[in-house]
């Protein structure tokens, strides 16, 4: 098969790293750092009958340690996440797939960005609000296309407040896409959902308990998956490329970590 050699590559994915919060501190990643020279002694004790001077400068190997949850980091959330089970309007309420489960098909299609950068911290954005920038835009759902959500979040990455920043896909907004085909989501914020700070007090203005987490119980209805923590969507256009995120393959699990990328094929 003929590589294109004018592909272009665009990372969508934040780092995981100690220095930088991208999470609750309860919930932030923590790496230990090993030198060549530190792993030595695990060296020889995998291969008896060596001893630190056989290695070369006294060096083994770099190596990690690495704590985290399968949210850490830019992650694809399985409908498993979001309820024990999903697709209850699709007819047949059934058990909801974990990260293994889901199809890779989903997870290398077309993509489209929404920009609502626009729009205020908080805000949980409508169907209506989806079906307007998708005019704006001039693209028409297809089933399987990527639609990722470019929200103000993006720009604060790497400060404190990154957590409460960007608006959030509310349940209508994110039904609307579901009911099209779309099965695989994206936003460059800490959440899909609008972040928590403003739904709580939402919830305590009005009492309304279905505001909680309700674009990710969407997922009840028709079973999708989506992208959090994303990076770099100010680069992409509003259609025109590819967006690969084939998820680790972690049995059983409600994620996996991502590497984003969206692929341009240029003339």
């Amino acid at each position: 098969m003929a590589i294109n050699p004018n592909r272009r590559f665009v990372d969508l994915s934040i780092f995981l790293e100690n220095d930088v919060l991208s999470d609750p501190p309860p919930l932030a990643p923590k790496i230990t750092y090993q030198t060549h020279e530190e792993t030595v002694h695990e060296f020889v004790q995998m291969l008896p009958g060596t001893t630190p001077e056989d290695f070369p400068d006294g060096e083994a190997a770099a190596a990690e340690w690495v704590t985290c949850t399968t949210h850490s980091g830019t992650h694809l959330d399985a409908p498993y996440h979001f309820h024990s089970t999903q697709d209850a309007k699709l007819g047949e309420k059934k058990p909801s797939m974990t990260i293994d489960q889901v199809p890779l098909e989903w997870c290398f299609q077309q993509g489209v960005k929404l920009d609502f950068r626009h729009l205020p911290d908080g805000h949980v954005v409508s169907a209506k609000e989806v079906e307007e920038e998708l005019e704006r835009i001039g693209h028409e759902l297809q089933p399987l296309d990527i639609v990722v959500v470019n929200t103000r979040a993006g720009s604060r990455y790497g400060n404190n407040d990154y957590v409460n920043a960007g608006c959030g896909m509310g349940y209508e907004a994110t039904m609307y896409l579901l009911e099209r085909g779309v099965r695989l989501t994206g936003t460059d914020a800490w959440s899909w959902d609008a972040p928590f700070s403003y739904t709580a007090e939402r919830i305590r203005e009005t009492g309304d308990k279905s505001l909680i987490w309700e674009g990710h119980k969407a997922g009840r209805d028709i079973g999708y998956c989506h992208l959090e923590k994303l990076h770099n969507l100010e680069a992409l256009p509003a259609t025109g490329f590819m967006i690969s995120c084939f998820p680790h393959k972690i049995r059983g699990a409600s994620a996996g970590w991502t590497r984003a990328v969206a692929i341009f094929d240029e003339e």
